[in-house]
């Protein structure tokens, strides 16, 4: 099968899982092209079958910004015809599944030739913030019901499409997943030596800082477990609510506790020193960093909210606690990190839950299945088997 992929290139749960995908069906002996502004994150060159297409969005003195919804619509007709696509998967409803949309309708004029089936992935913030601006929300309603097929990250984000954008139509719910031959637990006694010189419990946090993942709430949690526990806190990430965080870590003199780092384009070593993972957040359709966390032996302890609650299950591979409540998520981090056999139980019981329901051999192909499933239904009646 010959796959074009549209994703973000930066980090983020929409853009990881899309690079994911595009390499897995690559090694799976499907011709994938991903496109995108940029190479992604997530990247990894050499594999036989990927290639990468960018999107060039050259400057136009008559616009004020650059065109990337025109500009991508015109990569993926070419992509389309000179490379004979058979599916164009768009990750996030807008721009991508409507640039898909311009593309399939320019391609329908040349007699139907080279014209591939549309599948559209949602991700969570393409609905939850786009989709439920007034400015956005007929555009994303459109883009997806005009899609030949869509899928939502979880069961949680498909009622939430649903309900917000009045969607009348099938989405199939395919969740997120890792390669999970990479993602375990490795011991990195350097690394943990430098981070907690002297054996404190090391708690982590990994996000794109932005509002809804709720950072300021990691740093309450963490003050009031090193009252209780020697602790060290990681901060792992980048996005508008860093400097913030930091300038509050330098007012309260915490330099020597609270370790910021850069996006990783590996997260394994980082989280195979980690104790106590923290993910308060206020809105997760899915929660890729809380698998990537669990993979890695990690214990979660996060909100219960969105998609969380079908990604772990609370009291045996993880913790859920009600959205700002402190006092249950400091509980349950301090249970965590005073009771080794608690967070030895915990964290391999979440890792085994990982390999059993979310590493790429179990979801790569309910993908594969839905694009036969696709490619199907735009067959004209008479040549159905």
């Amino acid at each position: 099968m010959k796959v074009g992929i549209v994703c973000y290139a930066s980090v983020g749960g929409s853009g990881v899982v899309a690079t994911e995908l595009a390499h897995a069906l690559a090694l799976r002996s499907h011709q994938v092209t991903l496109m995108s502004s940029e190479v992604p994150f997530r990247w990894r060159a050499g594999l036989p079958r990927l290639s990468f297409q960018r999107v060039d969005t050259p400057p136009y003195p008559l616009f004020r910004e650059p065109q990337y919804l025109l500009a991508l619509a015109n990569t993926i007709v070419h992509v389309a015809a000179d490379r004979e696509l058979d599916i164009i998967h768009a990750h996030y409803a807008v721009p991508h599944a409507t640039a898909a949309y311009l593309a399939d309708q320019i391609l329908g004029l040349d007699n139907g030739n080279c014209r591939p089936r549309t599948v559209t992935t949602l991700h969570g913030t393409d609905i939850t913030l786009v989709g439920s601006d007034p400015s956005y929300a007929r555009v994303v309603a459109f883009s997806i019901e005009q899609s030949h097929g869509v899928t939502a990250v979880s069961e949680s984000l498909k009622r939430e499409t649903i309900d917000m954008l009045g969607i009348a139509r099938d989405i199939r719910v395919i969740p997120n997943f890792l390669d999970c031959t990479g993602y375990h637990r490795i011991p990195q006694p350097a690394l943990r030596a430098r981070l907690a010189p002297n054996g404190e419990s090391i708690v982590m946090h990994v996000s794109n800082f932005r509002p809804v993942k709720r950072v300021e709430s990691v740093l309450d949690v963490f003050l009031r477990l090193r009252k209780a526990v020697p602790a060290k806190l990681v901060m792992i990430g980048d996005g508008p609510q860093r400097q913030p965080l930091e300038r509050r870590v330098v007012d309260e003199g915490l330099l020597s506790d609270v370790t910021f780092v850069r996006e990783q384009q590996d997260l394994v070593p980082w989280l195979s020193v980690a104790d106590l993972f923290l993910l308060p957040s206020s809105s997760e359709s899915f929660g890729m960093a809380a698998l990537e966390a669990m993979a890695c032996e990690v214990p979660v302890v996060a909100s219960r909210i969105g998609g969380l609650p079908e990604v772990i299950d609370d009291g045996e591979t993880g913790f859920l606690c009600a959205l700002d409540d402190i006092d249950h998520m400091v509980a349950r981090g301090e249970s965590v990190l005073k009771d080794p056999q608690l967070r030895q139980r915990i964290g391999r019981a979440a890792a085994n839950h990982v390999r059993t329901h979310f590493c790429a051999d179990a979801i790569v192909p309910k993908y594969e299945a839905y694009y036969k499933e696709v490619l199907e239904a735009g067959k004209p009646e008479s040549s159905k088997a």
